[in-house]
């Protein structure tokens, strides 16, 4: 296995380094990247600089007066940081930044080619597909402790560490690794606002991975999951989970609040995929939504730079829904990404126990006796 996975490695690194930076990144990705994580050595180092060296100097001479921190006294009640905060503070030792980008299927982007080309400076990637449970069918499911503890520890990542994680959208995938941690324990997480798109519109550099450690621990981390799935031992867990369960939703729990009604239900997806007008992405999939339900997309808790709404800003958009900010409430979508959205506004307004229903509709609008509502009817 070791040699095998040697050879993958140094065939990458050969072709990837010759041809990563000079293609474009849909035209190499089906070539290597058809599976959640491959292990393919990096392309050659490139940082890429700013272009507005003073203004950025002058920035970063303001910012870095406060840059002495520890994670320990970060307040955990604000679910992201600013790229300016992390800018100042990227070089503390106990800070861990991720890529957790992840994109729909029908967008053909590639998460780890992108990582490749550029990423933040000491970024590790954070593969969504891959660090979960390998004993379902559905996309991406939450892992065991055991599974997700092994994965975490092949990334370097401790429990002393502050963990700040973006994505390539703004924010997207990011809100599920936030999520994540949290339902394992790590409050100590935060998501970048804007993300990598904000990153480099202020100006700030990106890189390529200088060397495969990166992307060598990423591939540590997928290898882990799959040793605890088959039963086997693995290297040194350097991360402590301890199970949040209030904060993750069974299919069972769903139903059973149906007749109870004791959260409110809201779900991320669009309008149209909630009325059951627009067909669900996944074949087999009914559509429709969950009776009783609410919807609010995800896209109406981010600005037009796609970062975080002020609370005054979310409030409201919560309120307009019909949704009382002094009840319990329980979030839900497609595969439990964009759940974590929502979930993330209403961490801004202080409510920080909202779980997310981790099987989301891929799970519900596949079942038989699932009751479905839509625009025209109750339920089928």
């Amino acid at each position: 296995m070791a040699s095998a996975f040697l050879s993958r490695t140094l065939f990458a690194h050969r072709f990837v380094s010759s041809f990563a930076l000079t293609q474009k990144p849909q035209k190499l990705a089906p070539l290597f990247f058809r599976k959640p994580l491959h292990s393919w050595a990096s392309p050659s180092h490139t940082v890429y600089r700013r272009l507005n060296i003073v203004c950025s100097d002058m920035a970063s001479t303001v910012i870095g007066s406060t840059s002495s921190f520890s994670t320990q006294s970060m307040s955990t009640s604000e679910p992201v940081v600013s790229v300016d905060w992390l800018h100042a503070n990227l070089r503390e030792p106990d800070m861990k930044v991720l890529d957790a980008s992840w994109y729909m299927p029908d967008e053909q982007r590639n998460p780890l080619q992108e990582y490749q080309v550029a990423h933040i400076p000491g970024a590790l990637f954070f593969d969504v597909d891959g660090i979960s449970d390998r004993t379902t069918n559905l996309p991406h499911m939450l892992p065991s402790e055991e599974a997700f503890a092994a994965a975490v520890s092949a990334l370097g990542i401790e429990n002393k560490d502050g963990v700040v994680v973006y994505d390539g959208k703004g924010i997207f995938s990011a809100a599920r690794v936030w999520w994540m941690f949290r339902v394992f324990g790590h409050d100590r997480v935060w998501v970048l606002d804007g993300g990598l798109p904000r990153w480099r519109a202020s100006g700030f550099d990106v890189e390529s991975s200088a060397s495969s450690d990166a992307i060598l621990k990423a591939s540590a981390a997928s290898e882990a999951i799959e040793k605890v799935y088959h039963g086997q031992a693995v290297g040194p867990v350097t991360f402590q989970t301890r199970f949040q369960s209030h904060l993750v939703w069974t299919l069972e729990q769903v139903k059973k609040n149906i007749e109870d009604q004791t959260y409110q239900h809201i779900d991320a997806r669009s309008k149209a995929r909630f009325d059951g007008v627009a067909a669900e992405p996944r074949k087999g999939i009914r559509s429709g939504h969950v009776p009783g339900s609410k919807c609010i997309p995800f896209a109406q808790m981010l600005d037009s730079q796609q970062s975080l709404l002020s609370a005054d800003q979310l409030k409201k958009k919560f309120e307009q829904e019909g949704l009382s900010l002094e009840e319990p409430v329980l979030a839900s979508c497609g595969t439990g990404v964009t759940a974590c959205i929502l979930a993330l506004g209403l961490h801004r307004l202080g409510k920080r126990d909202v779980p997310v229903y981790d099987g989301s509709w891929t799970e519900w609008g596949a079942q038989e006796d699932t009751p479905v509502s839509t625009s025209t009817s109750t339920s089928t």
